[in-house]
């Protein structure tokens, strides 16, 4: 994310009227003075994405920011993948400060994968020889 992000918890629970809505992961950054909502979508972006996650940003503002400390909340929603011009019909409607992204999964693995996790035959001669020893 960059610097000055402080984790502030996953699945974040906020209590809205009468129901509990859980933000995925909420940041405070202390350089911009600011909460960050993010909401992760394993799919393809949708105009509903977007009007989730701008009921977190305003609820944050509202439960959350402390008026003479905080800026306004700053939202971010990450998805598998994003129609630009869907995103960007959807951004205009708002005035609140959001915004989309894409993930690659491929980006989020080691390159070099041999090595830093065990085979599936290193998993099973593991459990093997458990096994032999018990008996």
């Amino acid at each position: 994310l960059g610097t000055g992000f402080a984790y502030v918890g996953k699945e974040y629970r906020l209590q809205i009227g009468q129901k509990e809505k859980f933000i995925d992961l909420l940041f405070y950054n202390i350089n911009l003075s600011c909460y960050v909502v993010i909401e992760v979508k394993i799919g393809e972006f949708d105009f509903q994405d977007l009007g989730q996650l701008s009921g977190y940003v305003v609820a944050c503002n509202h439960i959350l920011k402390k008026e003479g400390r905080d800026n306004p909340t700053i939202g971010l929603l990450i998805c598998r993948q994003k129609d630009s011009l869907l995103a960007q019909y959807a951004l205009e409607g708002s005035n609140l400060p959001l915004g989309i992204s894409e993930y690659e999964l491929s980006k989020l693995y080691p390159k070099k994968v041999d090595g830093t996790i065990p085979t599936i035959e290193e998993i099973e001669t593991k459990l093997g020889n458990k096994d032999k020893r018990k008996i």
